[in-house]
């Protein structure tokens, strides 16, 4: 660990300590700066307090971020400004592993160096705060920590926080990125532009700099305090812009509190974003003790009939969610190896304009054409779950109020897994605050997050777990609360079937690069009928635009522990030789590891299955067809294995020819290379299943 003093005298005064091991320093007015690397030496951050506080980060000796501002501001009281210098200074290393419940990998290492800084002023009140730094092989993490003291007792407002990234050699940086503040929340396609045409983004927020080093600003364990967007100022200073309270209050908190971790992931090409671990490193351990029932896996659901309107969700003649429909989906479940069903539609509140029915939505009640109890029992009796569903259209009070109740009626029945949702433009959550008065909120903003934690840990008591749509972005807190499965948050597949555009073929090139570094996503893949709206005048054209190929692929570089065979029965069955690929693909790994790839271009992944010996690959790429070479080596050397292959024909194409593809078979071993073709908005998708 490098971790050094400059501007300090030649001779140590009398009044300062020096230490080597792990401490406190003690620091004269004369200490300006104290850096601090990674423990390959990679990165070095610099923390200074040269015309206030601020950090700097460098990676190989090139800069990545230069300068930035730290800091934050109080309603009532003078904020973390300027006028504050480091007092003391502690450093400390940790190299450890731990083991996920569930995940892309079981065993995840923690192998980093810290360096804790306490700022102080000259003043009585608000006159001192912490912020903790951990640099990692893959990027460093950083929060405030603001303790009890004058001026800061109680209730605490925040108003503003100071803190920057500001990004060398901006007008050469090339961004991938979404809006941030708008009205489809995550849900947008996402932009390649120079850095320069942003302006208030999400995050993970992703960018490439002139030496190619691929950097992701994001944040991780996000607990009572409001989402950080990222605001453009001048061209290359991002300034963290917190989502309001609809007071404007930006986070409302008590003497005491640590910040979210604002978090770096770097990284000298594309590729090695895909394998970090950092966002899970900075988030706490597990606070749910028994973790066995927390269960992976696979289901189908009464869900896509709904998006290409063959069924309602709301009640009548092509009702979807009925006992009838909810039983043969089981058949199909339990003939073909799924875990559960999925069912939307049950329960009352979805006849008229559902987007707009949250205060009506009741979540125990169900409608006369499904009884709840005998969809349950008859799942138990094949060894089926039924997936329990809770759309809110964002009215939060409405499902808090009946949440207790919902939950203990799906616990009754054996239901071990709820997708909620929260389905409304962004800023318009509702909410009814102490007075009675209506309040609207962003789902983004600290009492929305604060709800969506609260049902997770209510479904934990319950032994539920939790998929939510419409969410909070993801910032490892299913390392802490692993009941939270999944989540949505970007474009899923449900925009294929009625958006215009629908998801192009670069977009999920793109989400392994942006959306899905903050953890996994219920994308839902698994479309093999693109041809539902071919007899639409007004949807004509709106379709995955995919090869099946890719679909399948899907399965593997999109990773979540839940994963739905989104598509209708009776179009599996109608190709069983490509379904056998989802039959057997599982849903939690040993391990997992990005092989090659560039952002929204194209992504190989290979990942070995929890407990097993077999592997698996999935490859796509975006509007251009492609040749990859895979060397094979992530397999066991000295063993042999089948590679089942599922690959475009040579005539595939997504616009002309999506469903030519080719089913076969080869022996291989570590030693080997794979040559893969992928079609235009093609993939690969390949079982490695170990020869006895």
């Amino acid at each position: 660990m490098t971790f050094f003093r400059s501007k300090l005298p030649n001779k140590l005064s009398a009044g300062l300590l020096f230490t080597l091991g792990c401490g406190l320093l003690p620091l004269q007015a004369a200490a300006k700066s104290y850096n601090i690397s990674s423990p390959d030496g990679a990165i070095t951050l610099a923390v200074d307090d040269d015309n206030g506080p601020s950090y700097r980060v460098n990676f190989n000796g090139q800069p990545v971020i230069e300068a930035s501002r730290l800091g934050m501001v109080f309603k009532d009281v003078a904020g973390f400004d300027s006028s504050f210098t480091i007092t003391s200074v502690e450093k400390s290393q940790v190299n450890t592993s731990w083991q996920q419940p569930w995940g892309e990998r079981k065993t995840v290492v923690d192998h980093h160096n810290e360096l804790l800084i306490r700022f102080s002023a000259d003043r009585e009140q608000s006159n001192r705060y912490l912020v903790r730094f951990r640099v990692f092989n893959d990027g460093l993490g950083f929060r405030y920590e603001v303790p009890k003291q004058n001026g800061l007792t109680g209730k605490v407002e925040i108003t503003d926080e100071l803190t920057e990234f500001n990004i060398p050699q901006a007008e050469h940086t090339t961004a991938w990125w979404i809006p941030a503040r708008g009205w489809n929340r995550y849900e947008y396609l996402y932009n390649t532009t120079p850095l320069s045409e942003i302006d208030r983004v999400h995050t993970p927020f992703t960018f490439k700099l002139k030496n190619q080093v691929h950097v992701s600003i994001h944040e991780a364990a996000l607990v009572d305090y409001a989402a950080m967007t990222l605001d453009q100022q001048r061209t290359g200073r991002l300034k963290a812009d917190l989502t309001p309270w609809s007071d404007g209050i930006l986070v409302k908190t008590r003497a005491d509190f640590n910040t979210p971790w604002r978090t770096l992931q770097i990284s000298p090409d594309a590729v090695g974003l895909l394998n970090s671990d950092l966002i899970l490193n900075l988030n706490e351990p597990s606070k749910i003790a028994d973790t066995s029932w927390i269960k992976p896996g696979k289901y189908i659901g009464i869900w896509w009939g709904m998006h290409i309107n063959e069924t309602t969700w709301g009640s009548g003649d092509r009702h979807g969610a009925t006992t009838a429909e909810t039983k043969r989906y089981m058949d199909f479940a339990a003939e073909n190896g799924f875990d559960g069903v999925l069912v939307e539609g049950w329960n009352i509140g979805w006849d008229g304009d559902w987007f707009f029915n949250g205060d009506i939505f009741n979540f125990t009640k169900s409608y006369d054409d499904f009884d709840l109890k005998a969809a349950a029992d008859y799942g138990e009796k094949l060894g089926v779950k039924l997936i329990g569903h809770h759309e809110t259209s964002g009215s939060v009070t409405n499902y808090r109020n009946q949440l207790n109740d919902a939950y203990d009626l799906y616990r009754q029945h054996g239901v071990s897994q709820i997708k909620t949702g929260y389905v409304a433009d962004g800023g318009d959550i509702k909410r009814i605050d102490e007075n009675g008065v209506v309040r609207h909120e962003w789902h983004d903003g600290q009492f929305t997050i604060g709800e969506y934690l609260h049902s997770v840990k209510e479904a934990a008591k319950r032994k539920i777990s939790i998929n939510t749509h419409e969410p909070i972005k993801d910032t490892g807190l299913r390392r802490t609360y692993p009941n939270w499965l999944s989540r949505e948050g970007a474009r899923g597949q449900e925009f294929n079937a009625w958006a215009n555009p629908a998801n192009g073929p670069e977009h999920t090139a793109m989400l392994p690069f942006t959306r899905m570094l903050a953890g996994p996503m219920d994308f839902t893949p698994g479309i093999f009928n693109f041809d539902f709206n071919a007899n639409s005048k007004e949807k004509a054209g709106i379709r995955p635009q995919t090869t099946l190929a890719k679909q399948l692929a899907l399965y593997v570089v999109l990773y979540s522990p839940v994963q739905m065979a989104a598509d209708l029965p009776r179009n599996y069955q109608a190709n069983l030789p490509a379904f056998q690929f989802i039959k057997d693909v599982p849903t939690d790994w040993e391990n997992s590891r990005a092989l090659a790839g560039e952002v929204g271009d194209y992504v190989v992944f290979t990942r070995q299955e929890r407990d097993g010996d077999d592997w698996y690959l999935g490859a796509l790429t975006d509007e251009a067809e492609r040749k990859v070479e895979v060397a094979l080596n992530f397999l066991e050397p000295g063993r042999q294995y089948q590679a089942q292959i599922y690959r475009d024909g040579d005539k595939a194409h997504w616009l002309n020819n999506p469903y030519d593809m080719v089913i076969e078979q080869k022996t291989v071993t570590a030693k080997d290379k794979l040559t893969l073709a992928l079609a235009a908005s093609g993939g690969s998708a390949i079982r490695f299943k170990l020869l006895k």
